[in-house]
């Protein structure tokens, strides 16, 4: 692995959860992704090196060669259209699920299979537009960044699509969920044009990784 590989990752959940995968791999960051203020930080493999970026811009900086291999949710990769990636190894980390969810109130007597024109708010316009699409569903999308719970609240939208783990979010601010679009983890992607020039070392890290999702 000394050939220059470069990897992209984002601070945060995935950041968290990632590091102990490469650890077990024998690569770690000489420096404290959360702590230093660098964004490019080296490892403890000569010519491995990570980028610290934002976790939208993952998918990008290995679409493009500045990065060749990257972490990134499926929920990422499945909002940005137009992404040329090689995905080989689902890394089973930040687990969670795409759900669709609205107020308890309006879920005691509502039916999804019903529905025929919806207004949702969501970060995620893409995979929104295209699941009820497929259903035949009307939408009307109004994108957030953040908060997603407040919208149903204060008759944004009716319904929300957002990411769900534990659902205590929606809990704690009246909302259930009633369908699921997706189940979400992270993946390694890998740019194609890297995978080919430097095939070996790529390879061994990917098989390095992958034992420590699959020991």
């Amino acid at each position: 692995m000394n050939h220059g590989i470069t990897i992209a990752l984002s601070k945060g959940r995935i950041l968290e959860e990632a590091l102990p995968l490469f650890a077990g791999a024998g690569i770690v960051p000489l420096e404290d992704p959360d702590q230093s203020r660098k964004l490019i930080i080296a490892s403890s493999h000569p010519g491995l090196r990570f980028l610290i970026i934002r976790a939208s811009d993952v998918p990008t900086y290995v679409t493009w060669g500045a990065a060749d291999l990257g972490i990134a949710g499926k929920d990422v990769l499945m909002e940005q259209e137009g992404l040329d990636l090689y995905e080989p190894l689902d890394l089973k980390i930040g687990v969670c699920r795409m759900a669709v969810a609205e107020a308890a109130d309006l879920a005691a007597h509502d039916a999804p299979q019903r529905w025929e024109r919806v207004r949702i708010a969501t970060k995620y316009p893409n995979i929104t537009r295209r699941h009820f699409q497929a259903r035949g569903v009307q939408t009307e999308i109004i994108k957030l960044y953040g908060s997603m719970e407040l919208a149903p609240l204060v008759g944004l939208a009716d319904r929300i699509v957002d990411l769900v783990s534990s659902g205590r979010t929606l809990r704690e601010n009246g909302l259930v969920e009633v369908e699921q679009i997706a189940p979400i983890s992270s993946r390694l992607v890998v740019n194609r044009a890297a995978m080919k020039r430097k095939l070996r070392p790529i390879e061994t890290l990917i098989e390095a990784l992958e034992a420590q999702v699959h020991p």
